[in-house]
């Protein structure tokens, strides 16, 4: 039984890549800081069938030990700070946790096992002000923030093992990635959560930023998929992983409440104070690359992925409003 080691199985990412894995019939282990807390925080639907371990990015005598312990076939590194708008608050631990943890799980591989393949969750952040749209693997890296640079570090240490070491490592350069399972903090959950509480009449309005900012927005369960691919080629690579079409924060607000038969110009205002100007070339990036050689493409379209979250918002807050009223 081919054996797979998550990092950050606890998050969108992690849960969507061990319910992949578990139905190709891996042995899935996931590492977390708090075995305790992680295993509240796994969807219900993985419990059980998940095993749990613990470890710390800051630790390589531990990380070489857990992965001596472990032997895994390959490793998914999905743990990060976010990139929200904390992402300024500890620039030392971001480069810590998002940079240097990588070099150390790398060089565990290198010591414990070489022939562990590994898979990097780096982000469209590393090409940050981007000269070009849309961005491939060729685009000039610019990140503009320490999540974007220590992710790029990353990137960077993965190329050196990798050439260095024969290492099979690879980085997948995710674009924007949503689903029911988005934290409440990022700007997709703050739409689709205030649609359904406004239309429970739980709210009256929504604050956002710049409506006319535009992403690249895809399926998280789409995006694991095609880690679990790069792991699957002879040769390591990196890839850009995103869907090719760009979709402002306006048209993600009038699907949400078109969702609802709610009209979003009536209750979202755009707040001055979070205003950011859009980016002089949009985000969005081209996974040509993915197509041709991992034969991926993704599969839940744009509107299907916003009514997804609104619908599971709907029914959350429902359940919620229905088990406050029963006390």
């Amino acid at each position: 039984m081919t054996a797979a080691v998550i990092t950050g199985v606890t998050g969108q990412d992690g849960s969507y890549l061990a319910e992949l894995l578990l139905a190709k019939g891996y042995r899935v282990v996931g590492l977390t800081r708090d075995v305790g807390r992680g295993a509240g925080a796994i969807p219900l639907s993985l419990r059980g069938r998940i095993e749990l371990h613990a470890w710390d990015p800051r630790d390589q005598a531990g990380i070489i030990e857990c992965l001596g312990k472990l032997r895994p076939d390959e490793i998914y590194n999905l743990a990060a700070h976010s990139s929200g708008a904390g992402m300024y608050d500890d620039p030392v631990d971001m480069a810590e946790v998002n940079g240097v943890a990588v070099t150390r799980l790398l060089d565990a591989i290198r010591r414990v096992d070489p022939t562990i393949r590994f898979c990097q969750a780096s982000s469209r952040e590393i090409f940050g002000n981007a000269e070009e749209s849309p961005q491939t693997e060729l685009t000039p890296r610019n990140p503009r923030s320490p999540y974007g640079a220590a992710k790029l570090y990353a990137d960077c240490m993965i190329q050196q093992f990798r050439e260095r070491y024969g290492i099979h490592a690879s980085s997948a350069i995710l674009f924007n990635h949503e689903s029911p399972r988005r934290g409440e903090g990022f700007v997709t959950r703050k739409i689709t959560q205030a649609a359904a509480r406004i239309k429970l009449g739980l709210a009256h309005e929504l604050r956002l930023g710049n409506l006319d900012a535009q992403r690249d927005w895809g399926y998280a369960a789409d995006y694991m998929r095609a880690m679990w691919l790069m792991q699957q080629q002879d040769a390591a690579d990196d890839y850009v992983i995103a869907t090719g079409e760009s979709h402002t924060v306006r048209e993600f607000c009038e699907l949400s409440f078109a969702r609802l038969g709610l009209d979003y110009r009536d209750y979202v205002r755009e707040d001055a104070a979070v205003f950011r100007p859009a980016e002089p070339y949009p985000l969005v990036g081209s996974a040509a690359k993915a197509h041709k050689n991992l034969g991926w493409r993704p599969e839940l379209g744009f509107q299907e992925l916003v009514y997804a979250m609104v619908d599971a918002d709907m029914k959350a807050l429902q359940s919620e409003t229905r088990g406050v009223k029963s006390r």
